[in-house]
């Protein structure tokens, strides 16, 4: 199999806007998507759906 030349995929974190923890890793098509993933999701330190936005993996 031939390698891709640029890496389209990415690991991202999602950090909850409350807490500011990372608390959720997932994958991001960089071609498709140019812009920050947001989702609510569940924060388990706040016991409450909160909004989560990505950042990067260090």
């Amino acid at each position: 199999m031939a390698k891709s030349k640029t890496k389209a995929i990415e690991l991202i974190a999602l950090q909850c806007t409350e807490c500011k923890r990372r608390n959720y890793t997932t994958k991001k098509n960089k071609r498709n998507t140019q812009g920050k993933l947001e989702f609510n999701k569940y924060c388990k330190f706040d016991r409450k759906h909160t909004l989560h936005r990505e950042t990067k993996i260090k």
